[in-house]
């Protein structure tokens, strides 16, 4: 049987972190737009404190989260089991964004593993409810590693280009939402 948490405690922690991957779920406003999901690797999501967690956005086709968090807040942060006991941990929350080029951005990839210097936004998700689930219909999968297409991308172009990239291709979500701003609009964190 499931249990609903306000806060997120040491057993609900260490599930999390011994995870490889979680899933992003957010929406527009718009019942007209599109629900969107999103795998998450490379060991970009920290804890922050028992109600506030936060990830590295490594970068993507789309800005659909960024776009949605910066609309409406919402987002769902899934963690499930692959290996061991069965579990799945579900966080809610309300999410704010921070963009590679404020202010702040450096300072704040600092809390996260080296590696995540080319980050297009940090997530934060300050929770409202945590639960957890059985997960028994969850399959067993083998970690064999991270795959290391994103990486190599990001690292063969100069960050300025990779930047300007970010910029041109993730302007607006798949919904019309703006996306990555301009360097000279504010962002707050």
């Amino acid at each position: 049987m499931g249990k609903t948490y306000d806060r997120l405690d040491d057993k609900l922690i260490a599930f999390i972190k011994a995870q490889k991957m979680f899933f992003v779920a957010t929406a527009p406003l718009s019942g007209e737009g599109h629900v969107n999901v999103s795998p998450k690797g490379y060991d970009s999501f920290i804890v922050i404190d028992e109600t506030t967690v936060a990830y590295a956005d490594l970068g993507g086709s789309g800005i659909e989260t960024f776009a949605h968090v910066n609309e409406n807040q919402r987002i769902t942060i899934m963690f499930t089991a692959f290996d061991g006991p069965a579990n799945i941990v579900r966080i809610y929350g309300k999410g704010r964004t921070l963009q590679f080029d404020h202010p702040d951005f450096a300072a704040e990839l600092t809390r996260f593993a080296p590696g995540h210097e080319r980050a297009r936004n940090i997530i934060y998700v300050d929770i409202t409810s945590v639960s957890d689930s059985c997960g028994w219909g969850v399959p067993f999968y083998e970690f064999k590693g991270q795959r290391d297409q994103l990486t190599r991308y990001i690292d063969n172009k100069p960050p300025e280009d990779w930047y300007e990239s970010r910029r041109q291709k993730n302007a607006t979500s798949i919904d019309g939402l703006p996306g990555i701003s301009k360097p000279d609009t504010e962002v707050s964190p």
